[in-house]
């Protein structure tokens, strides 16, 4: 699967995306510019439409922060699908920023996006699928448990 493209891993993974979320507010979901797709803030959400939420140390633990985070990947996947285009017209991830809605004596924020950036690289592969990143933790809308927000390279034509 190593030479393949990022539509057929996702295939051949067998992942289910999720509807591509509306917005919750006056923004786009995605905006290109300069050669770069930028991504909203994308939340956890699952088949039903409704999100994953929780705070991380109280409500969830940290192996469901994980999972969500995994969630919001497979949501942002389908924000980009329905709103952009193909997945194969992105070559690499550049940046992430990761928002986990922990406790205050919830640290594992890292570990928890993780799960959002093992299922990149597993969807581009381990060089165009792992960029930079930021975990932090807060109080997210909704109490959403997760929320992670992107910027990835176009390819050039």
């Amino acid at each position: 699967m190593e030479h393949t493209t990022p539509e057929k891993r996702l295939q051949a993974l067998g992942l289910k995306l999720p509807p591509a979320p509306p917005p919750a507010g006056l923004y786009k979901p995605i905006r290109v510019t300069d050669g770069y797709l930028y991504v909203s803030g994308q939340a956890p959400m699952k088949a039903d439409g409704s999100y994953i939420c929780g705070r991380a140390g109280i409500d969830i633990d940290r192996e469901a922060a994980k999972a969500a985070a995994r969630q919001v990947g497979l949501t942002m996947l389908s924000t980009i699908r329905t709103h952009f285009g193909p997945l194969d017209t992105l070559d690499y991830l550049v940046k992430s920023l990761g928002m986990v809605n922990g406790s205050p004596d919830f640290h594992d924020y890292p570990y928890v996006i993780n799960g959002y950036s093992e299922l990149m690289a597993e969807v581009f592969g381990p060089e165009k699928g792992v960029g930079a990143r930021s975990a932090v933790g807060m109080f997210l809308p909704g109490n959403v448990a997760v929320e992670i927000e992107a910027i990835f390279k176009l390819h050039s034509n």
